[in-house]
């Protein structure tokens, strides 16, 4: 049904000899015969499909992220069998919001409409909002909605907050998609591993992840091998395992992690020049209702605010420093410092300090941040590999293992979706064994100009920003009299009607699930109604309670991937909280995760206005150990 319904038919089945015909060439699968097993494989053994004779397609997956799971899922679906080895000895609720841009839901709804359904119900959009660039220093401070007009010129108390608008609504519209948006991680990764239990309750084998491979001879597949020493053999390895992939530091003779004396290079990886600092607060600002995500321009950095739902602004610092120049916990990061350089440093005054005359628009979302929320890591990313392809023998490579790219364009985890589509596609066409590396080649092809374009924007993004962007010039102040000011100010029109309609519409132009117009439409309409429900409760909950982050870094989690992994909380300090946590986090809960009972010279509390008030010394007393919940700081990919 598959095949018709994308106008194709069913190819002949092949079989080793003319003298058999479909019925004995199954039934000799079945035998034992060493002799017949022999002779089937002279072309390799036939793959099956639902409505296709032959056996599944053993496929294992390294690294059970959201490309991995996602894969995972579409190729049980096609009847394959599918076995993800992961690092993490069980799942925890750990990590924050990914951003899926229309590209990206329109793949999982081609892959599964209860998929698609269930990502929805936990979806934020921030697409049907204005997103775009405002002006760092000239922000008025009020959070202000103006709209982009050239009256500024002349009339000095014309408003010049915004710069330009991203054409984010207008670009989903014009292939009929859902709009983008945010949606947590936990939340994806609990959906998608829910789906494929549904279809092979023991896909996932945890705690012990692949470290190598070996192509067997001829058409035998590839032996897998994990960490404790133990080997499976599969058809076919992908490799999903990460930035610091083990299967591609095999395939390309990379060592794990490895970093030049100067940590310019890490493991094949380029230092993109940036270091990002991340945080998170419940606020209400004047136009939480009417922005998506917003990038505050400025002299050498740019300072991102996004909607990320239930009331929580999430925010990113970026700026042009050294790698290894640490301040904030992470294990994430280019550094092999792990944590707070100095636990007495209060990492939002740090910040504050970096952007001294900015707009009180980024003051007041720092000033809500508790401190010990920050966290940061080095951005590194990868160049498109033209010469050395993805794949080696029955191995391939899959999302940030061969592509990562900067976060600008949120489409890191995108592309990954992306990469697991095709790669399904292409191997649910192939019919036999000795076809699989050939298909694998063909994946790589399909995919190669796409991804490479996608990196060059990312990287292109920071790099304008930092390095070619400036305050616009105005003829009322002098704010912006640098050459680099004067660039700003007349790329404006370009950007605004050539660059980014050209740019969004390129990144949404792949959508296999064909125009859903209406659909997208009457989702947006069902979760207005449920934001505004949600976000106001939550602007309640910390008027009442104030707000605070306390616990181990999510990155610190990632990296030291304990054995338990599991959520712990102490019910002695807030037994709400603990069981919240214990039960998974649902509802409001699930995304409150940075309020507990207000603690003395911790964080800022918020009033039911939004307005910002520091509690006294707005520093952590790093003799107090606080009680280890979840931190939401996330990887914004």
């Amino acid at each position: 049904l598959l095949a018709i319904d994308h106008g194709q038919a069913f190819a002949p089945l092949r079989v080793p000899s003319a003298k058999y015909d479909t019925k004995t060439a199954t039934e000799l699968f079945a035998s034992s015969s060493s002799t017949i097993k022999d002779l089937m494989k002279t072309e390799g053994e036939l793959l099956s499909l639902p409505a296709r004779p032959g056996r599944p397609l053993k496929v294992a997956i390294a690294g059970g992220g959201v490309g991995g799971l996602t894969a995972a899922l579409y190729m049980l679906k096609k009847g394959m069998d599918v076995t993800i080895y992961e690092k993490t000895s069980k799942f925890a609720r750990f990590g924050g919001p990914i951003q899926f841009a229309s590209n990206a839901l329109s793949v999982l709804k081609e892959i599964d409409d209860t998929l698609f359904e269930r990502v929805m119900e936990k979806f934020t959009f921030t697409g049907t909002r204005a997103c775009g660039i405002k002006d760092g220093l000239r922000s008025d401070g009020s959070f202000r909605m103006t709209n982009d007009s050239l009256d500024y010129l002349f009339n000095a108390d014309a408003p010049a907050d915004w710069f330009v608008k991203f054409p984010l609504k207008e670009c989903a519209d014009l292939f009929g998609l859902p709009y983008t948006g945010v949606i947590n991680r936990p939340d994806l990764q609990e959906i998608l591993m829910d789906e494929c239990a549904k279809l092979k309750p023991d896909f996932i084998q945890n705690g012990n992840p692949v470290v190598g491979y070996e192509n067997l001879e001829g058409l035998e597949g590839v032996k897998v091998k994990l960490e404790d020493g133990t080997e499976e053999e599969a058809d076919v390895l992908v490799g999903s395992d990460g930035i610091w992939s083990a299967v591609r530091a095999q395939m390309y003779g990379e060592e794990i992690k490895k970093s030049s004396p100067d940590k310019m290079t890490r493991q094949g990886c380029t230092y993109s020049g940036y270091t990002v600092f991340a945080g998170e607060t419940v606020i209400k600002t004047a136009d939480y209702y009417e922005t998506g995500y917003k990038v505050y321009i400025g002299p050498k950095r740019y300072f991102v605010t996004s909607d990320v739902g239930d009331g929580r602004i999430q925010w990113y610092a970026f700026f042009a420093l050294p790698p290894g120049t640490k301040k904030a916990p992470s294990g994430w990061g280019g550094s092999t410092r792990d944590e707070q350089a100095n636990p007495t440093e209060n990492l939002v005054d740090y910040i504050k300090s970096l952007h001294e005359g900015w707009t009180d628009e980024v003051m007041t979302v720092l000033d809500a941040t508790p401190p010990e929320s920050v966290e940061q890591r080095d951005l590194y990313d990868r160049a498109p590999e033209f010469l050395r392809g993805w794949t080696d023998g029955n191995v391939c490579l899959l999302g940030d293992a061969v592509h990562a790219m900067m976060p600008n364009l949120g489409q890191g985890g995108c592309q990954a979706i992306e990469d697991a589509y095709v790669l399904t596609e292409q191997l649910a066409e192939t019919k036999s064994t000795d076809k699989i590396e050939s298909t694998l080649k063909g994946y790589y092809n399909k995919r190669i100009l796409r991804v490479s374009i996608v990196q060059f924007l990312s990287r292109l993004a920071s790099d304008l920003i930092i390095n070619a962007f400036d305050t616009p010039w105005s003829p009322h102040d002098s704010l912006g009299q640098s050459w680099k000011s004067y660039l700003t100010f007349f790329w404006k029109p370009v950007l605004q009607y050539a660059i980014f309609p050209a740019q969004f519409a390129y990144l949404y132009s792949y959508y296999p699930s064909g125009s859903i117009r209406e659909l997208a439409s009457a989702l947006e309409e069902r979760w207005k109604v449920t934001h505004v429900e949600t976000a106001e409760a939550a602007f309640d909950l910390v008027a009442k309670e104030g707000q605070s982050v306390s616990g181990p870094s999510f990155f610190q989690q990632a990296k030291d991937q304990l054995p338990s992994m599991a959520l712990r909380a102490k019910a002695t300090d807030d037994e709400e909280s603990s069981t919240a946590f214990r039960r998974g986090l649902p509802s409001l809960g699930r995304n409150l995760s940075m309020r507990s009972p207000k603690r003395e010279g911790e964080h800022a509390s918020v009033d039911s206005l939004g307005s910002t008030a520091t509690t006294k010394g707005n520093t952590a007393d790093p003799a107090k150990k606080p009680p280890e919940t979840l931190s939401r700081c996330n990887d914004f990919n």
